[in-house]
């Protein structure tokens, strides 16, 4: 009966508990109100998400498609590579779309491709290219969906190269930054994406140097409102049923930020809607160094060590630095220390002892601690040769005393 009734008043506190827990839960979105059908932020170098709307729910992705496009062309090609743009891949694009324009016989680079595919949004760029390294569209698309697997999106499907739309080309917003992240690690990626103007050269089909290409993210320009040096790339993306889209990496102070935003409701609000996201990530987080390499973490003493060895400072290996939202209050973090058992001489400088990790906001972070300095093995030859000699000592002095008794002995009888 008692259990019954602890447990009615554990449920009763939960019940009581459970709107101010949700309020809290909330409180971070509420913080960051974005008027987009879907998004998401994180921090790379943690994984450390900060934001996030409806980011499992699968969205078309229009344009932003051409990341993981991009980057399968960079993987499987050379930059140096002449790809041909063939009648089929020049005729599958429908009227109002983007184009280079291309002409079919062109002969390319396929690295002045990846800029029209990039920086215009260029579908036909698109098409040459997925034919170029898949055979075909639909051997393109193969490929693409078996990357984004290996990448770990579990909920999108590809079916072009490009986001023209298609009811089975779908994403979601997390999926769209696993594959941002993974794309902003190759140099090259990042070098087009950043980039605002490039110039086509002359082809065997088009003998002017007029098709610029510009970049279509106002992020890149530098005479847009929107230009902001700590923000690279990464896409646009519009379609009338994924509406605007937007991809990008901002980065400042060490932090390094992936920003989607899908469904944004006009062409200018995806741009807005990002600038609040960068605004709030800088200005709400930073890094905090809590540890540095080297500092004394835990003093110990050390079993079978000499007396002058034993008492050990054990130091930590690396710096520990998390990413901590700013708050007026210092909030006090608990590290938790591992230590080996029974930890015993000899032991040298540097030698792994134990770990030290704590775990901020659902993210661990490790760093190994380690012996300051050598710790010497106490030996017993010193004890055992003083005993040694004690004893030898007192065995002379016995025998000495037995010989003196002796003598005493004999002068007495010579006496009588």
């Amino acid at each position: 009966m008692k259990k019954i009734k602890n447990l009615a008043v554990l449920i009763l506190i939960v019940l009581i508990l459970l709107p101010s827990l949700t309020t809290m839960a909330a409180d971070k979105n509420e913080e960051l109100d974005l008027d987009i059908k879907a998004g998401i932020i994180v921090e790379t170098n943690t994984g450390k998400v900060i934001y996030e709307k409806e980011a499992e729910k699968q969205n078309y992705p229009a344009s932003v498609t051409k990341i993981l496009t991009a980057i399968l062309v960079l993987e499987n090609c050379d930059l140096n590579e002449t790809a041909i743009a063939s009648s089929k891949a020049l005729s599958n694009i429908p009227p109002a779309y983007v184009v280079t324009p291309l002409y079919v016989g062109e002969e390319m680079r396929v690295e002045d491709l990846l800029y029209a595919l990039m920086l215009k949004s260029a579908n036909d760029a698109a098409y040459v290219l997925a034919e170029h390294v898949g055979g075909s569209t639909e051997g393109f698309a193969e490929m693409m969906n078996k990357k984004a697997e290996e990448i770990g999106c579990k909920n999108s499907h590809f079916v072009n190269p490009n986001g023209i739309h298609d009811d089975n080309h779908y994403t979601t917003a997390y999926d769209m930054y696993l594959i941002s992240k993974y794309a902003m690690q190759n140099e090259e990626f990042v070098k087009i994406v950043s980039t605002y103007k490039y110039t086509l050269p002359k082809t065997n089909k088009y003998k002017a140097e007029d098709r610029v290409m510009e970049n279509t993210n106002s992020f890149a320009n530098p005479d847009s409102k929107y230009f902001n040096e700590n923000v690279k790339g990464i896409k646009t993306g519009t379609t009338t049923q994924a509406g605007n889209c937007l991809i990008t990496s901002s980065s400042k102070d060490g932090m390094d930020f992936i920003n989607v935003v899908l469904g944004a409701k006009t062409s200018d609000s995806k741009f807005s809607e990002t600038e609040k996201m960068v605004e709030y990530e800088f200005g709400n987080y930073e890094y905090v160094k809590l540890y540095n390499k080297n500092d004394i973490i835990q003093t110990i003493e050390v079993n079978k060590a000499t007396k002058d060895t034993k008492v050990l400072n054990l130091i930590i290996s690396d710096d520990i630095v998390p990413l901590l939202e700013k708050t007026s209050e210092d909030e006090k973090i608990e590290p938790t220390i591992n230590l080996k058992e029974n930890i015993t001489a000899p032991i040298e400088q540097g030698q792994e002892l134990g770990t030290i990790s704590l775990n901020i906001g659902g993210i661990e972070y490790n760093a190994k601690l380690l012996a300051s300095n050598n710790v010497e093995k106490k030996t017993y030859y010193k004890e055992v040769a003083i005993i040694g000699g004690v004893i030898v000592i007192m065995l002379a002095l016995i025998i000495i005393s037995k010989k003196s008794k002796k003598n005493k002995k004999r002068r007495k009888r010579k006496l009588t």
